[in-house]
């Protein structure tokens, strides 16, 4: 963990040796030589950090852990350097422009206050490098953590299987079971194997612990031992392979491989490729941490392993505590019990932990101690349980480690935004030095997608505004337990965050009280949301190595932010949703800025001109900020990757410098409702890959460029047939994925042309498709076969999953619905009025919803509907079962006033076990139908219906009246029934709603 801020700190001496920092250092004598041995020492002590870091936890003294201690407070302090020379001067020529009165020389440090610091540094040095010799650390690999079997030269044996060169796989199927340490894999695993079912079913059956080191030949060696019943003193992998192949030659064997690690494909082939001997049907089941283990081993099925309820949590700790206790004991101690096993959260170890900790319990005083106490704290945790979790920990580079220990400073159960979170990794110098812009937001990236895989992380949402997630409880007593000597807990309890830690301090609704935060002067990170702030507190000012700032949900006064204009390292500054009206115009002069949140924030124009000085600005948030115009210098910021603009209605255009921002990757525009186009040169953004622009009802002026921005990922919405926007602009987007949104004004034959060029059916990574038609032409000669042609020419790609289709105005739907969505699983047919028939929707094999609204041309339903092949009468007979609407679980018919009748199946095909019709469907819901009757016979084909609701239909209703009407007895057998004549539901889903509104602005 060290290692990380290690390396940042040589990364910024070399800086200072090759005269980056400044020309004032160098004019002191003896400064550059001073600095080369610091760099030297720093190098040398790098080389023991792998083995002082695997010491540090098993060292009853704590010395290791104070002496590491002492070295990565000097590694910040080498690391500050630069930010004690910010103060100096402005470093890049470019940010001339800024007055040296705003610079506070009271406070900046002196070029001899510098030579003083390096020389101070050198000496502590000394005094931790004459330290180390007394630990006798041994020397290990510099920057990473390697294992020397790990590092050998891949083994290479005779085993190959052909048709993988070919590109195709074969061989046993692999199941894997991932779960973080401790939550019951391997238990899982042992009762599979011993299981009954799974004995009678495998000839052979062999268990292997693999553990952290992959060494093919120590497991080739155990399975032999295994098959042969003998142990064996051959070492030699292809000899050892060839028995194995002979060994389970055309036998079913169940192979488990308990606690897999290793990334590495190359050392699983060799073994993988010799069991393909085996008889079909054999099976490996790996248990692994990781879900890169998993995919890496070829996995087809994944179970992630879910955590035990508090209940089993607790039924599980009381066989251990309660163990030998009297009736009365157990009686007595039960409910605080229940409250100890509720800290378990799940994890089946932690309550075999706490169990244990408590079975040498017997009063109450002392289950109160373990109640009210963290689990970090408590001694048996640190020896039984989180050994368990170092095992992974260990596994990851210096640089991750002190990412996730990081993560400590979160209160529990806190939703972490992913972004924040690696911009304080940023701050913290956790990702390493700068390189090109955006390569360390890129790094933080990769390390979140590492701990995600491995179990750090868990509950991962992901929308439109990013991603977020959780830390399980355990595992942040765990981040707890590594950082409990650099963690100081905040007095107020009423503090949703307790945790100040190293550099980095987290508060939420309380402020603390300025006495316990006058130590605190080298924080780089500091988070005090939603403190009922209007001043900023005066230490604030002091902070001078600060490199991230979030006081979002704060009511500051505009001149409280003059303290924040000082603050010339900063990197990072949230100040969301403020209530600010105005903001110093000094802002600008945080030339190291690279992330700016103002969302929610009124802002004047004079603001945003200051904000326009900030030339390393890589992302700039400014949704809902009331803006009405932007200004041109925006086009100024080069730098900037991600530009948030939504919610500002009032926006009418974009100056065309926005241009000029080619790294610009994401652009958001949501809710300008008053966008009426987008700049001439828009194809200039090349890097340009999201395009959030949903409910921009009037952005219909898109210039023909815009068909060259190929890099793009996402775009919400495509209004086509006004202005100069035109669907065969997406023509070349082939890269476009997730949902898209076509909203579409028909003039004529020319836009079945347009409707051809789009190529929808290119667009393999749409996986969500919305086509909604606005005030279409009416009464034109042949205006019927346009609207059926351009529809039938918008054909998806065949693995889309969602499709809605709005306002259409033909009178056929296309045949593309049924011959070409194999993968399609939700359907919405919505204001269709002139087709009178539906498609035979029930071939479509992975359906699990539909939903018809507003369909008033709709009279008869008929069996084709089904989607079943067959005349009238009967099905064609067929050796296999013949299934209607295979996955439907929910059937939605509503506002189809004129439908009338639902043709049924007969008597003798509802017996016929060859036929199914809707086996998965769970509800049903008819409003405002003129139906008479439901098909009884298909209702009772559909066995698995549960819920079944009539609202708004007078003849059902009567017909069908809850135990009175003459038609109930064919409704009884389904669970749930409700029939109400005049009631229309009260609350629909809150999408269905949504997209049920139509802009204004787009009707002609």
């Amino acid at each position: 963990m060290v290692d990380a801020i290690l390396s940042v700190a040589l990364g910024r001496l070399s800086d200072i040796i090759e005269e980056r920092i400044g020309e004032e250092i160098n004019l002191i004598k003896g400064v550059k030589k001073e600095v080369r041995s610091l760099s030297s020492e720093l190098t040398t002590i790098r080389s023991v950090l792998e083995d002082a870091e695997k010491r540090r936890y098993n060292d009853k003294e704590k010395s290791i852990q104070n002496w590491l201690n002492k070295l990565e407070d000097l590694s910040y302090d080498v690391d500050d350097i630069e930010g004690s020379e910010n103060f100096v001067a402005p470093r890049p020529k470019v940010f001339s422009f800024i007055p040296r009165s705003c610079f506070r020389f009271n406070k900046v440090a002196t070029r001899h206050d510098i030579a003083v610091k390096i020389k101070g540094l050198k000496e502590r040095l000394d005094l931790i490098v004459k330290e180390k010799e007394r630990y006798g650390f041994t020397l290990g690999t510099v920057g990473q953590v390697a294992n020397p079997r790990e590092s050998e030269r891949d083994r290479s044996t005779s085993f190959v299987n052909p048709k993988e060169i070919q590109g195709q796989e074969s061989g046993p199927d692999v199941v894997s079971i991932v779960g973080t340490g401790g939550i019951g894999k391997t238990t899982l695993s042992q009762l599979v194997y011993n299981d009954d079912r799974v004995i009678n079913c495998f000839e052979l059956r062999i268990w292997i612990c693999v553990s952290d080191v992959f060494d093919e030949v120590r497991i080739a060696k155990g399975i032999v031992e295994i098959l042969e019943g003998s142990s064996t003193d051959v070492n030699e992998l292809e000899a050892l392979l060839q028995r194995v192949t002979n060994s389970i030659s055309r036998k079913r064997f169940l192979l488990v491989l308990d606690d897999v690690w290793t990334e590495d494909r190359s050392k699983w082939e060799p073994i993988k490729n010799c069991l393909k001997s085996g008889s079909p049907g054999s099976k490996i089941l790996v248990t692994t941490r990781s879900e890169r283990v998993a995919r890496m081993m070829g996995t087809i099925e994944t179970h992630g392993l879910g955590q035990l309820s508090d209940t089993d949590c607790w039924l599980l700790m009381q066989q251990i505590a309660f163990y030998g206790r009297r009736e009365e004991e157990r009686v007595r101690l039960q409910d605080i019990g229940k409250n100890i096993a509720n800290k378990c959260k799940g994890l089946p170890l932690a309550a075999k932990v706490l169990g244990s900790l408590l079975r040498f319990k017997d009063t109450m005083e002392e289950w109160e101690n373990v109640l009210n106490s963290e689990i970090w704290q408590l001694e048996k945790a640190e020896v039984d349980l989180f050994p368990h979790l170092l095992l992974s920990y260990n596994e990851l580079s210096p640089a991750m480690k002190l990412c996730f220990s990081y993560c400590s400073i979160f209160p529990k159960d806190w939703v972490i935004d992913v972004k924040k979170l690696i911009r304080m990794w940023m701050a913290l110098g956790c990702l390493g030095s700068s390189g090109r812009p955006g390569e360390l937001e890129l790094r933080g990236q990769e390390y979140f997608d590492t701990l995600r895989m491995r179990s750090f992380f868990q509950d991962i949402v992901e929308d439109d505004d990013g991603m977020s997630c959780k830390m399980h409880d355990i595992v942040h007593d765990f981040a707890q337990f590594l950082m409990k000597n650099k963690s100081h807990n905040l007095e107020d309890p009423s503090l949703i965050s307790q945790i100040k830690v190293n550099r980095s301090l987290f508060c939420c609704k309380e402020l603390p009280s300025e006495d316990l935060l006058d130590f605190v002067t080298c924080l780089r990170v500091l988070s005090l949301l939603k403190c009922g702030l209007e001043e900023i507190p005066a230490y604030v000012a002091n902070l001078i190595h600060l490199r991230y700032l979030d006081l979002s949900y704060n009511w500051l006064t505009p001149q409280a932010l003059q303290t924040i204009c000082e603050l010339y390292n900063l990197q990072t500054l949230y100040l969301r949703c403020c209530e600010l009206k105005e903001i110093q115009m000094e802002l600008g002069n945080l030339i190291q800025l690279r992330h700016l949140d103002l969302s929610g924030d009124t802002l004047i124009p004079q603001v945003l001109q200051s904000i326009c000085k900030l030339y390393n600005l890589q992302t700039l948030y400014l949704s809902g900020c009331e803006l009405e115009e932007i200004p041109r210098e925006l086009g100024n910021l080069i730098q900037l990757r991600e530009l948030d603009l939504s919610y500002n209605g009032d926006i009418k255009e974009l100056p065309d410098t926005i241009c000029n921002l080619h790294e610009l990757e994401t652009l958001k525009l949501e809710d300008c409702a008053s966008l009426s186009g987008l700049p001439q040169e828009i194809h200039r953004l090349k890097n340009l890959r999201h395009l959030f622009n949903e409910f921009t009802k009037d952005l219909c002026q898109i210039p023909q460029g815009f068909e060259q921005l190929t890099a793009l990922l996402t775009l919400l919405q495509f209004n086509a047939g006004r202005g100069s926007s035109k669907l065969g602009y997406l023509k070349k987007l082939n890269q476009l994925s997730g949902h898209l949104t076509l909203w579409i004004l028909l003039h004529g034959p020319d836009d079945v042309k347009e409707a051809q060029k789009a190529e929808l059916i290119n667009k393999k990574h749409i996986k969500e498709l919305e086509i909604c038609f606005i005030n279409e032409i009416e009464g034109s000669d042949g205006e019927e076969l346009v609207k059926n042609e351009a529809m039938e020419a918008l054909q998806p790609h065949p693995d889309l999953q969602r499709l809605w289709i709005f306002g259409y105005g033909g009178t056929k739907f296309p045949n593309w619905i049924t011959s070409s969505l194999s993968h399609l699983m939700s359907l919405e047919i919505r204001d269709c009025y002139h087709c009178s028939t539906l498609p035979p929707l029930g071939k479509l094999p992975c359906l699990e919803r539909l939903d018809v609204w507003n369909m008033n041309g709709l009279e008869f339903l008929n069996r084709e509907f089904l989607g079943i092949s067959g005349n009238n009468n009967a099905f064609v007979p067929s050796s296999s079962v013949v299934i209607g609407f295979p996955k439907l679980k929910t059937l939605w018919l509503k506002f189809c006033s004129r439908w009338k009748e639902w043709e049924d199946i007969t008597a003798e095909e509802a017996t016929n076990s060859a036929f199914s019709i809707m086996p998965c469907l769970k509800e049903l819901k008819i409003v405002a139908s003129g139906l008479t009757t439901l098909p009884h016979q298909l209702l009772r084909k559909a066995s698995a219906l549960e819920n079944l609701t009539i609202v708004g239909s007078l003849h059902l209703s009567e017909h069908y009246e809850v135990k009175n009407g003459s038609g109930w007895s064919s409704l009884s057998h389904i669970p749930h029934v409700k029939v109400d004549p005049v009631e229309f539901l009260k609350e629909e889903p809150v999408e269905y709603v949504r997209r049920n509104l139509r802009p204004t602005a787009l009707q002609v």
